[in-house]
């Protein structure tokens, strides 16, 4: 007996025997029943979903002289049987792919013009239509547009979006569905009983998820499956046989993640990569386990899990154990990891990397464990704070040890000491604290006046803020000037480094005493000046040493502008001056040119 594969043997002969289009059967056998039918049809979607083979089952009914009360063919009646023994001279088929120029579609519409023998239609079924030539859709536009009565077309296609708009409007456009992993599951159920093989449900879910939604798909790797397993289809074999890792994997990086067993998931990748599977592959595959653990943390969205029971139990249980805030910072690794995959030049470390750091989501912040938890910046930084001030503080401490002459001995009081052997040793003074927002300022204060502590706000030093200077109203020089206005300069804000490139560029002058004077290209650079006028002053007498200072700024005056003359005019202005330049044309008879 020949064999036929399943796809063939079991492909749906009635709308009832349809899976998983129900709404769209449905419509098409309530045409049929009221006799409303277009004169064009568009089947579209994916690959495997029943667009031809609803086309033929349409186009039987339509033919069929005695159909249901249901709206199905009687597959008693002549039409019935000569389309069932693939003889029906009123049925076409054209496979557009191969038949896509414009002389075969004026052939099919030649054909059109002959009524039809025995049933009430001629029916032609156009299938991959997309890949018609221009000239060919040109063609068949018009006959479409107005056919005989007695004709109806259906197009069947994967890609809609390349069909001419002008086709699409003509048509009654149907949208096919692609087949959801349980209803996959109970149509290879169905054939499995009828061919007598046993299975496993979690077998099938896996030949179901990787049909990725085509029907036709599902049955030839059900047909590869069995021939495989020998008649009893069980997990562990389906997923030898199909190359797929298995889900437990995914599980187990989970249950390891959240105890922050970064060694052993280490150890599991490693033995996934052995097997020959991508690491990039891991990575999709865990994205979408974590996906279907957090659908399943919530029973409105349980229903969004397209696993068997026994799949959909394990996500409960894992779910439960998993906090939420732990699922969405996977993803968004594993997301982040899966962009950069294909750009990565090491990829297995860009898996390693994800993994470990999703091994310590749930890892305290300031554990001590063998070095796994993630150093934080801010708490990196302050370290190398700490160390860069150690030489800075080391001087006063030293200094303090000094003993200081008091003006009155008797009275000073002790200073309390820790004899260490039989020298006595000055208690340590406490280390002083560094704070991370003590090493900035706010630039938006210079403008004004700190209106809690009534003292003007200057530009801080570098290192240290010299704004408790004695203030003893002491002479300086121009060297002076020039170098604290430098300095100045350097000391300001990163979003005022263009006020400061162009100050540093000025030169400011003492013209009497302690008045300075400096001078600036254009009211613009003045106004930009005056908007912190206050604290320049400010910093200027705090670093000079002297409160009487003060400050002018002036706009240069614009040089008188210097009329360009032309030569003619220069040669004017020459011959003016000098009588010997004209007598010298005159002899040499000599033109300006």
């Amino acid at each position: 007996m020949e064999y036929i594969v399943s796809a063939r043997k079991y492909r749906p002969v009635s709308f009832d025997t349809v899976v998983g289009q129900a709404a769209l059967t449905t419509t098409l056998k309530n045409a049929v029943k009221s006799g409303k039918l277009a004169h064009a049809y568009l089947f579209c979607g994916p690959r495997g979903v029943g667009k031809t083979t609803c086309a033929r089952i349409f186009a039987k009914a339509i033919n069929c002289q005695n159909p249901t009360a249901e709206g199905e063919a009687c597959n008693e009646c002549e039409s019935c049987q000569s389309f069932n023994e693939q003889r029906s001279l009123n049925i076409f088929e054209l496979d557009a792919a191969s038949n896509n120029s414009v002389e075969h579609i004026k052939t099919l519409m030649e054909q059109t013009r002959i009524p039809p023998q025995l049933g009430r239609y001629k029916v032609f079924i156009i299938d991959e239509v997309h890949m018609l030539s221009t000239a060919a859709f040109n063609a068949f536009l018009k006959t479409l547009e107005e056919p005989p009565a007695h004709v109806i077309f259906i197009l069947a296609t994967t890609e809609k979006h390349k069909i001419l708009p002008t086709i699409l409007s003509r048509c009654q456009i149907y949208d096919f569905e692609r087949m959801t992993v349980r209803n996959t599951i109970d149509h290879l159920k169905h054939v499995a009983g009828q061919e007598g093989i046993t299975y496993e449900e979690e077998a099938l879910a896996v030949i179901a998820e990787k049909a990725d939604g085509g029907m036709r798909d599902a049955l030839s790797i059900f047909d590869q499956a069995a021939s495989f397993c020998q008649g009893n289809i069980t997990y562990q074999k389906v997923i030898e046989d199909l190359n797929v890792l298995d889900a437990e994997n995914y599980f187990q990086i989970i249950d390891l993640s959240i105890n922050n067993k970064v060694s052993d998931v280490m150890v599991l990748l490693n033995g996934v990569i052995n097997k020959g599977f991508d690491g990039g592959l891991l990575i999709q595959g865990l994205a979408k386990h974590v996906r279907n653990v957090l659908m399943a943390k919530d029973p409105q969205t349980l229903p969004l899990l397209e696993v068997s029971d026994q799949q959909r139990q394990r996500y409960q249980e894992q779910a439960k154990k998993i906090d939420t805030r732990f699922l969405y910072q996977a993803l968004r690794l594993m997301n982040q990891c899966d962009i950069n995959y294909r750009q990565s030049s090491n990829k297995r470390l860009l898996v390693e990397l994800t993994l470990i750091e999703i091994a310590q989501i749930t890892q305290a912040d300031d554990s001590a464990s063998a070095g796994r938890s993630p150093r934080r910046l801010k708490s990196l930084f302050k370290h190398l704070i700490r160390q860069s001030t150690q030489p800075q503080t080391a001087a006063p401490q030293v200094a303090a040890a000094k003993p200081v002459a008091s003006p009155h001995p008797a009275s000073a009081p002790q200073e309390k000491s820790t004899a260490v052997g039989n020298s006595p040793l000055q208690a340590p003074s406490p280390k002083p604290g560094i704070k991370l927002g003590g090493l900035g300022f706010s630039w938006s204060n210079l403008r004004n006046n700190d209106k809690k502590s009534g003292k003007m706000n200057i530009i801080p030093g570098t290192p240290a803020d010299n704004s408790n200077r004695p203030r003893t109203d002491m002479p300086f020089t121009q060297e002076d000037l020039e170098l604290q206005w430098l300095s100045m300069c350097n000391r300001m804000p990163q979003e005022h480094s263009g006020i400061a490139a162009r100050m540093k560029n000025m030169t400011p002058v003492i013209t009497e005493g302690t008045a300075v004077e400096v001078t600036v290209d254009n009211a613009l650079v003045k106004q930009d000046i005056d908007r912190i006028f206050k604290s320049i002053l400010k910093t200027l007498q705090i670093y000079l040493n002297n409160s009487q200072l003060t400050l002018t700024i002036l706009v240069s005056e614009k040089p008188a502008e210097v009329k360009i003359l032309t030569r003619r005019e220069q040669f004017e202005q020459m011959r003016e001056k000098n009588p010997a330049v004209e007598a010298l044309r005159q002899a040499f008879d000599l033109e300006l040119a």
